[in-house]
């Protein structure tokens, strides 16, 4: 029987010829991560067990990048204690407030590559299959583990396959996709299984677009995200992989517990309603409904990509009054791009809200979080009661051309109703 590559990137990294899902494996690791919120843990349960001696001070990140800049004294402190564990320890990969989300910051400067294994203290940490390699998010106790030894203790997912056929439709994007297959599944349809997701569909996208997809795998219940290395893998890589890779592929007769074959030719851009990633709709079944804010930004849709679109669809146009529009660049590179390329310019003159790069009201941190019966339509990854402040608050999941276009109009929107008006003439 053939394996998935996944299987094969586990069984190489645990010194095996082959492994079986179910299996508890020892698997070395190639980057351990952890951000603000769970570093501290790691880092407390590292000093209780008396370890001094970290694993390799070249493969730990540190990011800082939910609650800061700190918004309060507490976040403030919990930052401090990451900051002085880097300096102690003389961590080379440690990215200071302002350098943006792990998720997005991690590839975007090479620091993964096709054939790891990457372990993150963060459940979104499955963001970086999309690469060809295998990530999963773990608690901090069993990071704290990883970043003393540079294994972690792992069950061999089973696997499950998604082909995406045909061409969709016009500002259709990765997050669409993932939503789609979200809402088929349910929230615990892949639980603690390998997603991997093929076809054209699939191929046709950008890597950051697949990035989209891999990082809420999670949201199905997925151990991790995957999707096969390739020309594009490779185009984004040439000038930032930081280290030698291997590309690995799935065997044609690879077993899988379930696969989906999906024609998405002609799909319209999707959107999760209140309260859970699968309350599927087509934007269409949604449209007119009123929204209070809405949200650009985050480890999910926070790219240079995804501010072109919404910089396309704002040019000339003005926020709704009745909106507040909040875009954050995913990290400092995207921030820099979009300054360049005159996005921010374009936000600020449409009157929306520009932070530096933090995931911000992403988990109801701050910079924007919902008061009770307000209505939000965000690019980010998760509409749970409460996730992004009052538990009475509503959050709607959509791309980032039906969240612009939403923020323009008041209510939920397609986007094509935006691109074919013409911007309000000046005023004299």
């Amino acid at each position: 029987m053939g394996q998935t590559a996944v299987e094969k990137i586990l069984a190489a990294h645990a010194g095996k010829k082959s492994v079986e899902p179910g299996e508890f494996i020892m698997a070395k690791v190639d980057l351990a991560m952890a951000n603000d919120v769970t570093a501290p843990v790691s880092i407390k349960v590292l000093k209780n067990t008396g370890i001094k001696k970290l694993w390799n001070k070249d493969r730990i990140a540190i990011v800082l990048s939910h609650f800061v800049p700190a918004k309060d004294v507490l976040s403030a402190a919990q930052a401090a204690v990451s900051r002085e564990f880097c300096r102690e320890n003389n961590i080379t990969l440690f990215f200071e407030e302002g350098k943006g989300i792990e998720h997005s910051l991690l590839p975007e400067l090479g620091l993964v590559v096709p054939g790891d294994v990457v372990i993150g203290a963060d459940s979104h940490s499955c963001t970086y299959g999309a690469m060809g390699l295998f990530s999963t998010g773990v608690g901090s106790t069993d990071l704290a583990a990883v970043m003393a030894t540079g294994e972690c203790w792992l069950k061999v997912p089973e696997s499950m396959k998604f082909n995406f056929r045909g061409k969709p439709g016009k500002w259709v994007t990765g997050k669409d996709l993932i939503l789609y297959a979200i809402g088929k599944i349910g929230v615990d349809g892949a639980l603690y299984r390998n997603m991997e997701f093929t076809g054209e569909a699939i191929r046709a996208l950008s890597v950051e677009a697949r990035l989209t997809i891999s990082n809420m795998a999670i949201e199905a219940g997925g151990k991790c995200g995957f999707i096969e290395a390739d020309e594009v893998t490779e185009t984004y890589l040439q000038y930032r992989a930081k280290r030698p890779y291997t590309i690995y592929k799935s065997d044609p007769d690879a077993k899988y517990v379930k696969t989906y074959d999906w024609d998405v030719s002609g799909m319209e851009p999707q959107v999760a309603k209140p309260s859970l990633p699968d309350k599927l709709a087509g934007v269409s079944e949604v449209a007119g409904v009123k929204v209070d804010r809405a949200f650009l930004g985050s480890c999910t849709n926070g790219r240079i990509e995804d501010l072109r679109i919404a910089a396309q669809l704002l040019k000339g146009h003005k926020v709704a009054k009745s909106v507040r529009f909040t875009v954050i660049p995913a990290n400092y590179t995207v921030y820099n791009q979009a300054l360049k390329e005159g996005l921010i310019e374009i936000f600020m003159e449409a009157e929306a809200v520009v932070a530096a790069p933090t995931c911000g009201p992403c988990l109801g941190g701050y910079m924007g979080v919902l008061a009770a019966g307000e209505v939000c339509i965000s690019s980010s990854n998760r509409n749970f009661p409460g996730r992004m402040g009052h538990r009475n608050s509503l959050v709607y999941l959509a791309n980032p051309a039906v969240v612009t276009a939403s923020a323009i109009t008041g209510c939920i929107t397609h986007p094509d109703e935006i691109a074919g008006k013409a911007a309000p003439a000046a005023a004299a």
